[in-house]
């Protein structure tokens, strides 16, 4: 028997994996109380708002993939704001700006999780908003024991709380010190908002779908979206180092509500793997599995050699370099053509024996790519200092994570399955709202300051987000759901689980164990948008004879920690026994998967 970290869960009545232990055991609560996958699903996200609020909040956003027992069709759900009314590129220049600021005011997008989370529950729950509210309200207001690593986030960003943020030195340098691991920490003013939600709600009547839609008004329209726009208007220092006021406002909330659109799906190996559409970047998983396929090398799939390595990192290498020159929202993105096996022909030719250092975009249907010239300014763009205000700076050039997003997936007795990484929002991306309990986020970073690429900032748009779930289905019936956070890294870790999973079928906990790696040669999603052309992080678990070929490929080698890159979940179901799995990583010592 192969050791795992822990067992792979199995049982019939449902199944949970999210990357904090008191987010997965309330949504199993919700499961024991009659809930359905969608409940607990937004039980886990509001509590995630709670005790992981250096890696997600509420005025960030949440994609998600979901399936029901009725339509077992993917449908995702986009709960990514886009970009303020006054958010020009104009605005922007005009501040001496060339890249739209890691933190602070200037940086946030039109908040989407919280609509996002109410969508889901108005129309595929079945619990009431107090419900499945009741857990996060708890924590908030009680209290909770607090992870290390929210102190550790805070410590590091503790002068500019101090001497410039100081409604977040208020909440969160209580005593004038950052919270202790294990700290019972309450964050009252955000218990307060939760249960104004629910007043606003039931103040509507009795009816279950008319209370969450009041609660969405009061959110969009009401008392929260007067506190935004009021606190917006306040300039505060941000990564620039000087102090801007944020550009959104009450009427940018009121225009919003998250959405149900198609997924962008591709069949491989007897399976159709879903994701968001080409305004995200999950499109790059199914460009680079079907660039392995067309190199028609079996040794291509597996992630614990050489070979396979080599092959996924460079195939990740051009689906990220096409990410840059055609993924993104309002762009006529050459969609059936990325995804074609003629196209996947052409992009594997370019697979050799040597690993790549340059950016190499596509020309599908024959188009010309275009690059912005941040990118031309030297290998790799400019590699400026890290800033401890960026909220999801993924991984380090050392491979150190720092913070990153979250994820939660569940899947219960009927057949409901969803896959959704909430993030945006964090304790360190804006100062804190003092009457909401929660700051807004950074996601515009995102956007280009140039005209005509195709993620360049417009009003509207929605910022090209590193957020990517995932479902598979398998005979039109879904079996898995899966995601990480990770930034930049998110679709790089769960390339390795999915092939070691769908193809080799290692169980879902030996997947998830298994030695992690990936490239950082590609451009950086967030401020300072930098790579490193030619390195690839490892966990230094992997074989010595393995990181010598690497080498011998070519590939500049950084080791990492035994067990510090990727944090996936997964649940699965198998359509024909009812059966249902879980599996959660290890890394950092928070994630947990439940049910029974």
């Amino acid at each position: 028997m192969t050791f795992t970290t822990r067992p792979t869960l199995q049982g019939t009545f449902g199944m949970v994996s999210s990357t904090h232990w008191l987010a997965s055991q309330a949504a199993m609560g919700t499961l024991e109380r009659g809930g359905n996958a969608f409940d607990a699903a937004v039980t886990a996200g509001f509590v995630l708002h709670v005790v992981e609020p250096h890696l997600n909040g509420p005025a960030g956003e949440v994609p998600a993939i979901v399936a029901t027992a009725q339509d077992p069709a993917p449908k995702v759900l986009c709960g990514q704001g886009p970009a303020p009314a006054a958010a020009t590129i104009a605005h922007f220049r005009s501040l001496g700006m060339d890249l739209i600021p890691g933190s602070g005011p200037l940086a946030a997008a039109v908040p989407g999780a919280v609509d996002a989370w109410l969508l889901l529950l108005r129309d595929h729950g079945t619990l009431r908003l107090e419900e499945v509210l009741e857990p996060a309200i708890g924590y908030a207001g009680a209290g909770h024991p607090l992870i290390g690593r929210v102190g550790d986030t805070v410590a590091a960003v503790r002068t500019l709380f101090e001497e410039h943020w100081p409604t977040s030195a208020e909440l969160w340098l209580r005593g004038g010190r950052p919270p202790a691991e294990g700290e019972l920490f309450a964050n009252p003013a955000y218990a307060r908002t939760l249960r104004r939600l629910v007043s606003a709600g039931q103040a509507a009547g009795a009816d279950r779908a008319a209370q969450i839609d009041a609660a969405r008004r009061a959110w969009s329209e009401g008392f929260v979206a007067e506190a935004i726009e009021r606190f917006s208007r306040r300039p505060f220092q941000d990564s620039s180092g000087r102090p801007h006021a944020g550009l959104v406002t009450g009427a940018d909330l009121a225009a919003y509500s998250a959405t149900w659109e198609e997924p962008v799906t591709l069949d491989w190996h007897g399976y159709s793997v879903a994701k968001t559409g080409f305004w995200g970047q999950g499109p790059v998983l199914l460009q680079t599995l079907s660039v392995l396929d067309a190199l028609d090398d079996p040794r291509a799939y597996d992630s614990s050699t050489a070979p396979g390595i080599h092959a996924q990192a460079e195939a990740l290498k051009l689906a990220f370099a096409d990410r840059e020159a055609w993924y993104g929202d309002g762009f006529d993105t050459p969609a059936k053509a990325l995804l074609s096996r003629e196209y996947a022909r052409e992009r594997a030719d370019l697979i050799g024996a040597d690993a790549s250092t340059e950016l190499r975009p596509g020309r599908p249907d024959g188009m010309q790519p275009r690059l912005a010239g941040h990118l031309q300014w030297g290998a790799g763009g400019r590699a400026d200092a890290a800033d401890a205000t960026t909220g999801e700076p993924t991984v380090k050039a050392d491979g150190v994570t720092r913070g990153d997003t979250c994820h939660v997936d569940v899947v219960d007795r009927w057949g409901n399955m969803i896959s959704a990484t909430p993030s945006g929002g964090w304790l360190q991306s804006s100062p804190t709202i003092p009457e909401l309990g929660f700051p807004l986020g950074s996601r515009l970073q995102m956007f280009w300051l140039e005209e005509g690429l195709a993620s360049s900032l417009a009003p509207g748009r929605r910022p090209r987000t590193t957020l990517s779930p995932t479902m598979v289905h398998r005979d039109g019936e879904p079996v898995l759901a899966c995601g990480t956070p990770g930034g930049d890294q998110q679709d790089q870790w769960q390339l390795p689980f999915l092939l070691r999973h769908l193809v080799e079928g290692q169980p879902l906990q030996e997947a998830i164990d298994a030695p992690a790696w990936h490239t950082i040669s590609l451009p950086g999603s967030f401020y300072p948008r930098d790579s490193e052309p030619g390195v690839l992080v490892v966990e230094d678990r992997l074989d010595e004879d393995v990181l010598a070929a690497l080498r011998a490929y070519g590939h500049e080698i950084r080791l990492s920690g035994s067990w510090s890159l990727g944090r996936l979940c997964a649940v699965t179901r198998d359509p024909a026994t009812g059966v249902l799995a879980a599996g959660a990583n290890p890394r950092g010592m928070q994630g947990y998967a439940t049910g029974r």
